[in-house]
């Protein structure tokens, strides 16, 4: 399904996101490294072992990509006219390697564009959980998206 226009839109709407993701090392190893994040528990086995965790923890920033990523073919694929902001972004468990992750949306806010009467601003509230139905990341997503053409 493609993304939605702005009037396509109601209060409260829900979606359950179809695709879901196992994430792999590899997953991991490259986002820390393309993102320059050394942290120990991201990229060394034995520094992972040794902590709380007891292994390697994937890192929260490519968990919330993700969590966007698996958004946009439904929320706002073909309609976006910009991301005007993230916020109330929280990981309150933690992912690891093998974790198979599944999101879902639903409509916070509604409001027409001051500036732009073409287009309106779609408040998201993004939902990541894991294969044992923890919350792991959650997110606000403000987006200003097209009105359905006329």
């Amino acid at each position: 399904m493609a993304g939605k226009f702005f009037d396509e839109w109601q209060l409260g709407d829900q979606i359950k996101h179809e695709i879901r993701r196992t994430v792999t090392e590899t997953d991991n190893l490259l986002f820390s490294t393309m993102t320059h994040n050394p942290q120990p528990l991201h990229i060394d086995v034995e520094a992972a072992k040794a902590s709380g965790f007891g292994q390697i923890l994937v890192n929260s920033t490519f968990t919330f990509s993700l969590l966007v990523g698996l958004s946009v073919g439904d929320t706002t694929l073909g309609t976006l006219v910009a991301n005007l902001g993230f916020d109330k972004v929280k990981t309150p468990n933690p992912v690891f390697i093998g974790d198979t992750l599944r999101a879902r949306s639903t409509v916070k806010e509604l409001r027409e564009s001051k500036s732009r009467p073409q287009a309106g601003i779609v408040t998201f509230t993004h939902e990541m959980l894991n294969q044992r139905d923890e919350v792991v990341c959650v997110c606000e997503r403000s987006a200003l998206l097209n009105k359905r053409p006329e």
